[in-house]
């Protein structure tokens, strides 16, 4: 059975009134990745945040390194975790502000240490 391909995805949090804002809901998110800091070995999807600014409002960005499925994974955690009145949109991101996470994912599982 082949593996799925890994891409960077953007997992976008529309609608913050300013970065603070957007900011408080990254913890949240960062415990439904990855639930146990102190867990042994990398994590499934490497992952990392930034914001952005939209036309009026402002975005939590989570970029990911992930399958398609995975991908849609994360994007159902960070819904339940957003509500109803957070727009989530998941896209394959072009801008390589999350490039590091693809370097992160080789170094971490060049030894055999975690999921490919």
């Amino acid at each position: 059975m082949a593996l799925e391909m890994r891409r960077l995805y953007e997992v976008r949090i529309h609608g913050f009134a300013n970065g603070e804002e957007a900011l408080a809901l990254q913890a949240p998110i960062a415990r439904a990745l990855c639930a146990d800091e102190m867990h042994a070995g990398p994590c499934d999807v490497p992952w990392g945040f930034t914001v952005g600014d939209e036309e009026e409002t402002v975005a939590l960005i989570l970029g990911i390194y992930a399958t398609v499925g995975q991908a849609a994974d994360v994007a159902g955690r960070v819904r339940a975790i957003a509500g109803e009145t957070r727009p989530v949109s998941v896209n394959e991101d072009d801008t390589d502000q999350f490039e590091g996470l693809v370097e992160q994912h080789r170094i971490e599982n060049e030894a055999g240490a975690g999921p490919q």
